[in-house]
């Protein structure tokens, strides 16, 4: 079996918001390898296409395991795919260390987004759904995610590493579109925004 084989066939779940104490606690390390396990990748594949996303951390359906699954493209604007579990994340230093700064959003937090300046690369190793080893080396986006997915599972959410002024300006950005997400979202679909009536 390889993990293509665990990106269809799963149940769309509702996506854990901030603020739920599950998403602010350091994650239990995966242990066993097992049908259960790949059935909860299954199932974050499915959320997040369903949110239309390029990663999910286990938090963020409301399991404490260090966990996370995406479909994300490189620098090259290459699709990677694949499932991390027990993660660890490293980026450059020194000369080699380049920031971008482009605007991140979190599924978690729909409708809100803002700048964050991360390292460009990241390598991230850890574990398959089947226990087997694994490393991955991320550029552009690809290498945002990886940095978000795992800070997840530190009990980590984007808005921690933002100044207290630009996570105001992110709360006020969700807080207006509130309204579009339901509290089961995406098990029921985003609401369309109403369209403009012109006389």
């Amino acid at each position: 079996m390889a993990i293509e084989d665990l990106m269809s066939g799963g149940t769309v779940l509702p996506i854990t918001r901030w603020g739920t104490a599950v998403m602010h606690e350091k994650t239990e390390p995966i242990t066993v390898f097992d049908d259960e396990l790949r059935d909860l990748v299954r199932d974050m594949f499915a959320t997040m296409r369903a949110a239309q996303g390029v990663g999910l951390a286990a938090t963020q359906v409301s399991r404490g395991l260090s966990l996370f699954v995406y479909e994300c493209p490189d620098a090259d604007e290459r699709v990677r795919y694949g499932a991390f579990c027990n993660p660890v994340v490293g980026t450059p230093t020194g000369k080699d260390r380049q920031l971008d700064k482009i605007e991140e959003g979190c599924l978690s937090f729909p409708g809100g987004y803002q700048p964050l300046a991360r390292p460009d690369r990241a390598v991230c190793t850890g574990q398959d759904p089947w226990g087997d080893e694994i490393t991955v080396e991320g550029t552009g986006l690809l290498a945002r995610c990886l940095q978000h997915e795992t800070d997840h599972l530190n009990g980590i959410v984007f808005g921690d590493r933002l100044s207290s002024r630009s996570y105001r300006k992110l709360e006020e950005q969700k807080d207006s579109l509130a309204h579009l997400y339901p509290d089961d979202w995406p098990v029921t679909a985003k609401r369309a925004t109403a369209a403009r009536v012109e006389a």
